[in-house]
């Protein structure tokens, strides 16, 4: 009895003629950047050629995100002072440079200046949520103060989940870096320089995280 010759199968690969059709990495123009971050839902960031591909938010990061969305949208749209915006949104801090910060909020001084749809220009206060990963942490406690101070973003918060802090880093007037406004702990209170009376429960902060 004949029988059909088995084919072996093959592990499937990559589309390497694909990977031709775009830039590579280090060389990309924010044109071709924005381009496919318009066709995708990956979180990608951009500095000067280079994508950064960012990792998969876990359920305590979007928790805690979610939070402190939700206590600054109430104290924003209570005093008429602008707009917050979840992670998602693209902003050109400088030239050749696009970060993506978990909350953001454009002031109403700053709406026309700053503000589009395909992405803004700038924002007064980035709040970032620091992932468990190395890049994530090297890239909030360091890339991104040198970054978002060079595009004078007055407030900038770095909220750890693993450490149980939120450090708040602010620009004085003409200040070309930023200054520690504080660094606070469960059972502490974090206070905005920017907001005037923005005031947030560390604690409650990090306990949204459990659900």
């Amino acid at each position: 009895m004949s029988t059909v010759p088995s084919i072996p199968l093959h592990e499937p690969e990559p589309v390497w003629e694909l990977a031709t059709m775009y830039p590579a990495q280090g060389a990309w123009s924010e044109e071709e950047y924005l381009a496919l971050t318009d066709g995708t839902n990956r979180l990608i960031e951009f500095t000067d050629g280079p994508l950064e591909f960012l990792a998969m938010p876990t359920g305590i990061h979007q928790r805690i995100v979610k939070c402190l969305f939700l206590l600054l949208t109430a104290f924003v749209d209570d005093n008429d002072l602008g707009e917050v915006l979840p992670g998602g949104v693209r902003v050109n801090t400088l030239k050749g440079k696009f970060r993506i910060p978990d909350v953001l909020f454009l002031s109403l001084q700053h709406e026309e200046e700053w503000g589009g749809d395909r992405f803004f220009k700038g924002t007064d206060l980035a709040i970032e949520v620091v992932g468990d990963d190395d890049d994530s942490h090297e890239r909030d406690y360091q890339a991104k103060v040198v970054t978002y101070a060079e595009a004078r973003i007055p407030e900038y918060w770095i909220v750890d989940p693993k450490e149980k802090k939120i450090t708040i880093l602010a620009l004085a007037d003409g200040a070309a870096k930023y200054v520690e406004h504080g660094v606070f702990t469960p059972g502490e209170t974090a206070v905005s320089r920017l907001l005037d009376g923005f005031r947030v429960e560390v604690e409650e902060v990090f306990n949204a995280a459990k659900g």
